[in-house]
């Protein structure tokens, strides 16, 4: 079964910083690109960063370049999301998901349930 369990989430005074882990099992995370989601209250999904397998790159929203870093541990079958300098505004559910191969270019296939991420002003 292909399941995705997000953790490290939790309530953070702005400026500060958490580590997002995305632990993956039922398949190989070296096989496929995974990314990280966020929606907030009364927002849309949308797209924070992806570690692409094709290629190695990595992609992020501009609401989050310099702050964000995306990384995998294959030993762990896990990716993590060092977030850095924290804003209000990136008060999210954050996410993780799975793409159906290795770029992030392609559909997505699996999700994880969420972790809660609130930074205070």
């Amino acid at each position: 079964e292909v399941q995705l369990v997000e953790s490290g989430g939790g309530l953070v005074q702005a400026g500060g910083s958490l580590r997002l882990s995305c632990a993956a099992s039922g398949f190989t995370i070296d096989d496929y690109a995974i990314g990280w989601f966020r929606q907030a209250p009364g927002k849309e999904r949308e797209g924070v960063s992806c570690i692409s397998r094709s290629d190695g790159s990595t992609y992020y929203a501009d609401s989050v370049k310099g702050r964000f870093t995306i990384s995998s541990d294959n030993a762990k079958n896990t990716v993590y999301l060092q977030m850095n300098k924290l804003k209000p505004e990136d008060t999210a559910v954050y996410y993780c998901a799975a793409r159906t191969g290795g770029s992030c270019h392609l559909a997505l296939r699996s999700w994880g349930q969420g972790t809660q991420v609130t930074v205070s002003s």
